[in-house]
């Protein structure tokens, strides 16, 4: 430095001791600066305090000589200590100079600013807080400093302008969250250290609303939050806590919806294998989880991403309890905020609409307002672990379902072939409740859900496959599906082809005066989706015969108790009777046939079909009936149930025309035993009235004929050893046996509407088609080139 320089009102010894490079020296030079600018405060001299400063800084702190660097920061700490409280008249000249010297390379030089720097902001308490955000980021800086004696002068600093931060009523939170924002994604440890510190004090202040700005900072919380520090991590936490706390408290002045789209994205891991991860996902959920009940329906529009975040979650094992128990919260909460209101259509939709009924809970739907509707971007949905989804505006008053957001979600989740077991429940829970409360948005969405609802009744999970058919018995019960619209199932792939029957119109009721065997099976409970789920629930049990065979009884049964056991029964019929695959069409008819007799859910349609009583009866019969041709045996265990003892029997006596097979006997077989269960305890009791049921004797007696001499021929030829001889059960009252005569000349009378020849008729063409089809199949294995001649 040139020591001839003129630094007046600084005298050459002052000059000469700033610039030496002992510390005593120096410190003795800022006992005379500060006697000196004690002079200059009492003659209220501003000139030369101004100029005593800038002489320091300029010429000492900014200084390209170490030693004068050093001199000049202590000089200026004694400017300050010698200015007392009117420090804060000439604060920027002070502090400035010395962050600069924060940057410095040499380690000791930046532990003197820090000293100077703390006496500076000793002496000037509160007016240091205009230029907070100056000190905050030199402190930043120096709060990741390599060199242990700067980061303890740093935090002694730290701790200072904590306490007088804490003290203070003017601070300016305004001017300070953009800086706070900037640096809380510091990836350095110690900088995020020195952050979620300064943000726990500035939560406790009582004076200082942080929450205002919380949607600001809580992105960079969650990031602090993955720290591989522990003591970083426990820090965060509680700060996350506090927050949450008092946003319990004053849920009315919280930004939820600003803050939806940050703890859906932190919901989700990315990388599951990092266990700070699992914490930020269950910390994300339990927030999520409080926002849900806390704002309502303000986070609806949210509500497709929210559940890409929250089902996967609900598949977690027990390694993962608690992200799993706060997301099926979560999940059930978001889903009790779907309201009837939410199929209301805004005044664009209704001018268009056709009409379509409303549910049948019969409440009104109120006119919708036309801002009722979140015209959510599709194109945010992704493919990847990470979603992020965003309303298209905020400034709406009132919030809406994205509904078709929603959809694509859980779409997207019953594609995936690793979605878990619960996820996939969840998933077909979460679509019957939207069939119940919107069923007129969701029936657009119907046929892009439907192929894949199909799919899962192949999945391994009952539980699933039983929450899928709930859903496809909605879909296919609800008044919101009728259309005019004609539905039939075509494929070029495959060779089933499955058609709507004709004159059997999806959702046209049959008309009282329509012959009985020709009417559809449609009910007013049933739409024109009822007949589409049949013919695609047979061609998927064509196609997948794994699945008729251990699954098809058990999602026949369901839906009889779903959809009404006569509905099913009589669409199948009537689409099986035009189907082009025989033994497709016998094995179904075959399994139909066994669930009919046995299954404790078609104990109503097995009543109703017992006595024929009734033409809707009646005309049921004919319906199956001609579909049981199919299967021979099943015809006769038909008859067996309806009480058509002489068709039975006539049936029999056709069974020498047959091509009796050992599958055919093994048929006959489970007959017999049937005819042994309890289902059949009103037949076996008629055996002791032979003179009335003579053909069920006869149809009995040729069951026996047919079978060889096995276990079943046995038991049957025993139950027949036990008839009565009819001349000894005339010993009863007379007027007994006349009633028993008279009610059985009753039942001929109204079986008599039925015709019987056409029936039989049917029965010998349906079994030439099947004949037919053997003797062809017999003829490609006979000329098949690689069979030799026995």
């Amino acid at each position: 430095m040139n020591t001839e320089k003129d630094f007046s009102p600084l005298t050459p010894n002052i000059v000469r001791a700033l610039n030496d490079k002992l510390y005593e020296k120096r410190k003795v030079a800022a006992l005379e600066i500060e006697k000196l600018v004690r002079e200059f405060v009492a003659q209220n001299n501003s000139t030369q305090i101004k100029h005593v400063i800038q002489i320091l800084a300029s010429e000492f702190a900014l200084s390209q000589h170490p030693h004068s660097r050093k001199g000049g920061l202590i000089g200026l700490a004694a400017c300050s200590i010698a200015l007392g409280k009117d420090s804060g008249l000439y604060l920027k000249e002070l502090i400035e100079p010395v962050l600069t010297c924060f940057n410095d390379s040499d380690s000791r030089l930046r532990y003197y600013a820090c000293e100077a720097l703390y006496n500076i902001v000793k002496v000037a308490r509160g007016a240091v807080l205009p230029h907070f955000n100056l000190l905050f980021d030199g402190l930043s800086k120096l709060a990741a400093d390599p060199d242990p004696n700067v980061k303890s002068g740093s935090e002694l600093l730290d701790r200072l302008l904590k306490d007088i931060v804490t003290e203070s009523n003017t601070f300016d939170l305004v001017a300070f969250v953009p800086l706070l924002r900037e640096r809380i994604y510091s990836n350095n440890q110690y900088a995020r250290q020195f952050i979620i510190s300064w943000i726990h004090v500035l939560e406790s202040v009582p004076d200082i609303n942080l929450l205002d700005y919380l949607p600001e900072i809580l992105d960079g919380l969650f990031q602090i939050l993955g720290d591989n520090s522990k003591e970083i991590r426990r820090t965060c936490e509680v700060v996350l806590g506090e927050f949450l706390k008092e946003i319990k408290k004053t849920p009315s002045s919280v930004k939820f919806a600003e803050m939806a789209n940050i703890l859906v994205i932190h919901c989700q891991v990315a990388d599951e294998t990092k266990l700070t991860n699992d914490l930020i996902q269950l910390t994300a959920m339990t927030w999520m989880r409080e926002f849900i009940q806390l704002a309502g329906r303000v986070v609806l529009p949210y509500s497709s991403g929210i559940l890409t975040a929250v089902l996967p979650c609900l598949s977690y094992d027990d390694r993962k309890k608690n992200t799993k128990e706060a997301a099926s919260a979560c999940n059930h909460s978001l889903m009790k905020l779907v309201t009837p209101e939410d199929d209301e259509d805004d005044e664009e939709e209704k001018s268009a609409s056709t009409g379509s009924p409303s549910r049948e809970d019969g409440q009104p739907k109120t006119e919708a307002d036309s801002s009722n509707m979140l015209n959510a971007s599709q194109d945010s949905v992704g493919f990847s672990n990470i979603s992020f989804f965003t309303p298209a505006t905020s400034d709406r008053p009132q919030v809406s379902l994205d509904l078709d957001g929603i959809v694509q979600v859980l779409d997207r989740h019953l594609h995936d072939s690793s979605t878990g077991m619960m996820t996939r429940i969840a998933v077909l829970k979460w679509l019957y409740h939207l069939y119940i409360k919107t069923p007129r948005k969701m029936f657009r969405h119907t046929d892009s859900l439907f192929p894949m609802l199909l799919k899962t009744l192949s999945d391994e999970s009952d539980e699933v496959i039983l929450k899928d058919l709930e859903v496809l018995a909605e879909i296919a019960s609800s008044p919101a599906g009728q259309t005019d619209q004609a539905l039939s199932c075509d494929s070029t792939d495959n060779k089933l082809v499955l058609k709507v029957p004709e004159g059997a119109k999806p959702g046209q009721q049959p008309s009282s005066g329509s012959k009985a065997v020709d009417s559809s099976p449609s009910t007013p409970s049933m739409n024109s989706y009822f007949y589409k789920f049949m013919i695609n629930l047979l061609k998927r049990f064509s196609l997948e015969r794994k699945l008729l065979d251990n699954r098809g009884a058990f999602i026949i049964r369901q839906l009889c108790l779903l959809l009404h056991a006569e509905n099913i029964f009589h669409s199948m019929a009537d689409i099986l009777l035009k189907e082009e695959d025989l033994k497709f069409a016998s094995t179904m008819v075959q399994t139909l046939n066994t669930i009919l007799l046995t299954s404790a859910e078609l104990f109503q349609l097995r009543n109703q079909l017992k006595d024929l009583r009734t033409q809707e009866s009646c005309a049921l019969f004919c319906c199956l009936y001609r579909s049981w041709c199919h299967n021979p045996v099943a015809t006769v265990s038909l008859c067996f149930l309806t009480q058509n003892y002489k068709h039975a029997y006539d049936l029999i006596q056709k069974f020498g025309n047959l091509e009796v097979t050992v599958d055919f006997l093994m048929e006959v077989d489970k007959l017999v035993q049937l005819i042994e269960s309890p289902i059949f305890t009103y037949l076996r009791l008629q055996l002791l009235d032979v003179e009335n049921n003579p053909y069920l004797i006869k149809a009995l007696y040729g069951l026996l004929m047919l079978l060889p001499q096995s276990q079943a021929f046995q038991l049957l030829s025993n139950r027949l050893k036990c008839v009565p001889n009819p001349e000894l059960m005339r010993t009863v009252d007379e007027s007994k046996y006349m009633d028993s005569k008279q009610q059985a000349a009753s039942k001929r009378a109204s079986h008599a509407q039925m015709d019987y020849n056409e029936l039989l008729q049917h029965f010998d063409r349906v079994q030439s088609k099947h004949l037919e089809v053997r003797h062809q199949r017999s003829g490609r294995a006979n000329d098949h080139p690689d069979r030799k001649l026995m």
